[in-house]
């Protein structure tokens, strides 16, 4: 017999098992990081020192954090190298609201980009200047789109997966957007010595955040602070 032969005498519910089969054992979708750092030298070292010290109150004497929490952002830029571009240089320039604060960038530790690809622009536990009053034990995960680009289903699954495996390496007891970053201001981690620095953010939104919350349920995350 022949492999039409045998296709041919393959009964309906045969097939649908086979179809079954095959199904079930497709390989799952790779976790995967790829490393592509921001520049990390002695001016933006002292930049995130001052920062720590100026802004949270803490002199260290080297940047880095203790993770306690994963902030998600969008990146309101469209395409990956120019948000790479826009992190690289350790100072900050043209945003007086920021650069009154401090000539340190803006950064993140992670970028995802549209079809969910993560890259590692910082270690986790790197310093990096990315939410208000939090910067000391957040990592930031920003992926690329913005209002007038929804992020994608790709890019939800890859904060899934990432949050994962970054809840198994630390203590994350909060996964916040960005846009939610401000209800922790009556909380003993809010951390910022103006009273008045703030932006308004409303990145990633949320129904983002619902979804995502809702993947992760099962990690046993705190609430969100009650204002």
């Amino acid at each position: 017999m022949n492999f039409k032969d045998l296709f041919l005498g393959i009964s309906k519910s045969g097939l649908i098992l086979i179809l079954f089969f095959l199904l079930a054992c497709s390989p799952k979708p790779t976790f995967r990081i790829f490393e592509k750092p921001i520049t990390w030298n002695a001016e933006r070292e002292q930049l995130s020192l001052q920062y720590l010290k100026n802004r949270h109150g803490l002199d260290q004497k080297s940047a880095i954090i203790s993770p306690q929490m994963v902030v998600v952002h969008w990146t309101a830029i469209d395409n990956i190298e120019v948000t790479f571009d826009v992190f690289n240089p350790p100072t900050l320039g043209g945003r007086a609201d920021l650069t009154d604060a401090s000539n340190l960038n803006v950064s993140s530790q992670f970028l995802i980009d549209r079809d969910g690809t993560i890259f590692r622009l910082l270690p986790e536990t790197t310093f990096a200047r990315h939410v208000i009053g939090l910067n000391y034990l957040a990592i930031g995960i920003e992926n690329v789109g913005g209002a007038d680009d929804p992020l994608t289903k790709a890019q939800l699954k890859a904060n899934e997966m990432l949050i994962r495996y970054l809840n198994k390496k630390y203590p994350i007891d909060y996964v916040i957007g960005h846009h939610e970053y401000q209800k922790f201001q009556n909380t003993d981690l809010w951390k910022e010595a103006d009273p008045d620095y703030r932006t308004v953010k409303t990145d990633p939104g949320d129904q983002f955040m619902e979804k995502l919350r809702k993947n992760l349920a099962d990690l046993g995350l705190q609430p969100l602070p009650n204002q």
